[in-house]
C-alpha cells in the first residue's frame, strides 16, 4: 500500500468496458497501462494468470484502489487470506516492463486444465471467442 491507495493489476472482466469493472470503479485513484510475467488461461466467463514461469506477458492495467476496493476484488475473487481456501491467490508482483511499479495480482498456482490464451489480453480474446460462438 502507498500512500495514495493499494496498487492492484487486473487482466480480466475488472478491465474498462468488461462486466465487473463496476466493482471497483468508484475506488479506483488512478489506472496505468501495464504486463506483467505469466500465461493468461481461459476458464469460461473469465480469466485466470498462472505464473509457472511463463515468459508471455499478460496485459492489463494497475488501479490504484483504497481499502474497499481491495475488499470487493478480494470478494469476487474468492479470496480471504493468507492460509485460508481461497479460489484465487494474491501476491505481489513486479510489471514486467516498467519494474519500478508493483502491486498485487491474483493468480492461479497451476491452469487447473484450462487452455492458454495465446495473446495474453482478455478483451480482444473473449471478444474474439464471443463471436466465433455466434
Amino acid at each position: 500500500m502507498t500512500g495514495n491507495g493499494i496498487k492492484v493489476f487486473v487482466y480480466g472482466t475488472l478491465l474498462p468496458g468488461q462486466p465487473n469493472r463496476h466493482i471497483i470503479k468508484d475506488h479506483i485513484k488512478e489506472a496505468e497501462i501495464g504486463a506483467i510475467a505469466g500465461r493468461l488461461v481461459d476458464c469460461g466467463h473469465y480469466p485466470a494468470v498462472v505464473r509457472d514461469g511463463s515468459k508471455t506477458l499478460v496485459k492489463g492495467q494497475w488501479v490504484t484502489v483504497d481499502r474497499l476496493g481491495l475488499a470487493a476484488m478480494d470478494e469476487l475473487e474468492e479470496y480471504y487470506g493468507m492460509e485460508e481456501n481461497n479460489d484465487y491467490c494474491r501476491v505481489w508482483v513486479r510489471d514486467a516492463v516498467r519494474t519500478h511499479i508493483g502491486g498485487w495480482v491474483y493468480i492461479w498456482e497451476d491452469d487447473r486444465g484450462c487452455p492458454t490464451i495465446g495473446s495474453g489480453y482478455w478483451p480482444e480474446y473473449n471478444k474474439d471467442k464471443k463471436e466465433k460462438q455466434s
